[in-house]
């Protein structure tokens, strides 16, 4: 009896460590007393602080790299080909010829068109310039002269109108001239103008006119004219100037001017040929842009047939002159 005791509980001690190690048959232990706050829970997940920033960019070194030969490169591949010639193919015009109109409509996308075109080079703009009013004094006589010029228009056509003259203090206008002319664009730089001027002294007359005026190479200004008057006397005329710039507001002005006659004008005291050349300096400051007084010298003489003209009535065909005037626009 003692032996079967000692052999049953022998038995049990073997088993004890098997049946330690089946769990099939035990429920899952009860893990509700170690669960997480949503608080914790919810710092516990949060792994943004431990996000890393992206690395800066760095260009790669490119020192040891082999160079490509490009001589060796086959670039036919890239040729333009010939461009083509004549007038498009009929394909081109088979769409619509404004195709956002089935979009916003033709009333919308006729005014969008028409502000389009206003606000690239149909704008119309004028200005009045008084190029010269100055005094010219000089070796027994003084005398004035008024050379202004104004137009208003766009880009392309414009009126303008001119007007130029002279005479003594204390005594009657000399010379004096209006024009009325139709100027158009026949480039970037010049105007084609056409219209009438009417001589007031010294005495009336009336002319057909025909020029350009622009801008020539080395940024001269250019003004030339022809003149075909109501008796049939052919003139002409040429201005240059140049405005050369000591500093922002300090200018120097060189100019010139030729006039030129086809034939005698007997009334005008005028011979056939070149008949006066005309040159001065100006130095002028800009008080502000639309206000520059100035101070100069000038030079006028006669040419050919007219100076015999002159020297035959007496008078003097040369003339040196000091100059202060006043340049201004609006």
């Amino acid at each position: 009896m003692r032996g079967r005791l000692v052999l049953g509980a022998a038995l049990m001690l073997a088993a004890a460590p098997l049946a330690a190690q089946d769990h099939s048959g035990h429920a899952m232990p009860d893990h509700s007393a170690h669960q997480q706050q949503p608080e914790e829970q919810a710092a516990a997940e949060d792994h943004s602080k431990h996000q890393q920033a992206p690395a800066p960019f760095v260009l790669p070194d490119m020192t040891g790299a082999p160079k490509m030969d490009h001589s060796t490169m086959d670039h036919s591949a890239h040729q333009v080909g010939d461009l083509p010639e004549g007038p498009p193919p009929p394909e081109a015009f088979e769409g619509p010829q404004h195709a956002a109109d089935a979009i916003y409509g033709p009333a919308v996308m006729a005014e969008a068109r028409a502000t389009n075109h206003a606000t690239h080079g149909d704008m119309k703009t004028g200005m009045l310039m008084a190029e010269r009013l100055e005094a010219r004094i000089g070796e027994g006589e003084d005398g004035f002269l008024w050379d202004l010029q104004g137009w208003y228009g766009g880009d392309i056509d414009k009126l303008v109108i001119k007007s130029e003259g002279e005479g003594e203090f204390g005594g009657a206008v000399e010379d004096a001239e209006l024009q009325a002319l139709w100027g158009h664009a026949i480039g970037p730089f010049f105007d084609l103008q056409a219209g009438v001027r009417l001589d007031i002294e010294p005495e009336t007359r009336s002319h057909l006119v025909l020029g350009v005026q622009g801008l020539a190479p080395y940024m001269w200004h250019v003004d030339a004219a022809a003149f075909l008057s109501d008796r049939g006397d052919l003139t002409a005329r040429i201005e240059g100037e140049y405005d050369q710039k000591l500093t922002q507001r300090l200018i120097l002005q060189p100019r010139a001017e030729l006039e030129l006659a086809a034939q005698d004008i007997p009334g005008r005291e005028i011979g056939a040929g070149l008949t006066k050349f005309e040159t001065g300096l100006r130095l002028r400051y800009e008080i502000a842009r639309e206000f520059a007084p100035y101070v100069g010298v000038g030079y006028e003489t006669k040419l050919g047939e007219t100076r015999s003209i002159a020297r035959a009535a007496g008078d003097d065909p040369d003339g040196l002159k000091l100059l202060l005037g006043l340049r201004a626009w609006f």
